[in-house]
């Protein structure tokens, strides 16, 4: 069985990253023949899956089967830092380049040199820093914080994202030629619900260290308790499979866990109940928002909504006039004379308190 782990950090008993990754069912097999493939080339790869699927794990597989496997390998979450750091972080500071900058520092760039830089949740990066982050892969140097002078680097970057990055560059929130420079080669991991052959596989070696960590001798899966951990459909993916077996080890009695030691989220159930309930689509959500609107205002009603929408596809865009064109299909200037008939231009923002609850519906679903 091919496995993989994190190295031991105390960082992960708080983190909802994966700590292990299998490869037994034919997906995850499929997958990691074509891993094995592009691993020991230089080109840029972009690692998509949930959370908890085992994204960092995949990346630090292929840095491994790289010619850089002997270099660094750094992972950084993009999504941890705040916009002003995030610029400092990547690429480095002078010293004095911001407040707080008592001495200069290398970036993640300088610290990944001659290796492997991970940039896990890519789609969280502001459009600012995307623009640098781009230049950088290009010119292949840096220039940190407060500094003019340009740093050579050699660094191999794969990117993972949760989220579908096309949908965000349509929105105007990621760009495209950024998404092309790291889309060289593409991974999409399933979720765990999808590769039901690595659950079970997953469930014993979960077991095996938490039995080790705890102290404990053999412990065993009764057949109802193994067949009640592969019905479910792990929502929370491996990272969720981790602490139910972790809490199961807790408290099961004998060496022996039974069905009812297994404390498993309804959250699922509880989604699945809604949506046959409700029309959540964004047909539904729109005509329960236009229901509503009809009972407050029954009068003028097509100009207001006209101008709602275009109101909220600004905001939706950061108030950049081009994209909300692209997402209305709107040409730039039809766009524009709406949005300045409406004040849109001259009054960026105002207080969700003073909206209407219809017109608020009516944001949420556009």
């Amino acid at each position: 069985m091919q496995l993989l782990t994190l190295p031991p950090s105390p960082a992960l008993a708080t983190s909802i990253r994966a700590t292990a990754q299998v490869f037994e069912d034919p997906k995850s097999k499929a997958l990691l023949a074509h891993l094995q493939q592009v691993a020991p080339s230089e080109a840029s790869v972009l690692i998509i899956g949930e959370t908890g699927t085992g994204k960092e794990l995949v990346a630090r597989h292929i840095h491994n089967l790289s010619a850089r496997r002997n270099r660094p390998f750094i992972a950084v979450n993009c999504g941890a830092f705040s916009e002003s750091l995030v610029e400092a972080e990547l690429f480095g500071h002078e010293k004095g380049a911001f407040t707080g900058a008592l001495s200069a520092k290398a970036g993640w760039f300088e610290e990944a040199n001659g290796g492997t830089l991970f940039l896990d949740e890519i789609g969280d990066l502001p459009m600012a820093i995307q623009v640098k982050l781009l230049r950088v892969l290009q010119e292949r140097e840096v220039v940190r914080l407060g500094s003019r002078k340009s740093i050579p680097i050699d660094v191999r970057v794969l990117a993972a994202t949760n989220v579908q990055l096309e949908k965000a560059i349509n929105a105007g929130h990621f760009r495209e030629d950024l998404f092309y420079r790291l889309d060289v080669v593409n991974l999409e991991l399933s979720p765990l619900r999808e590769r039901p052959g690595d659950i079970l596989p997953l469930i014993r070696h979960f077991i095996e260290a938490y039995s080790k960590r705890l102290g404990y001798g053999e412990v065993r899966l009764s057949p109802a308790a193994e067949n009640k951990l592969q019905a479910y459909g792990w929502p929370g993916n491996i990272r969720e499979l981790e602490n139910v077996i972790h809490h199961t080890l807790l408290i099961c009695r004998d060496g022996l866990i039974q069905s009812d030691d297994l404390r498993l989220s309804n959250m699922r159930i509880e989604r699945q109940e809604d949506a046959t309930a409700t029309d959540n689509s964004t047909e539904g959500l729109l005509e329960r928002a236009f229901q509503q609107l009809f009972e407050e205002q029954p009068g003028a009603l097509h100009e207001k909504v006209e101008d709602v929408l275009f109101r909220a596809a600004y905001r939706f865009c950061h108030y950049n006039q081009v994209h909300t064109a692209n997402l209305l299909g709107l040409s730039r200037n039809v766009t524009r004379t709406r949005l300045i008939n409406i004040g849109e231009l001259a009054v960026n923002k105002r207080r969700t308190n003073d909206t209407p609850q219809s017109e608020r519906m009516l944001n949420l679903c556009i």
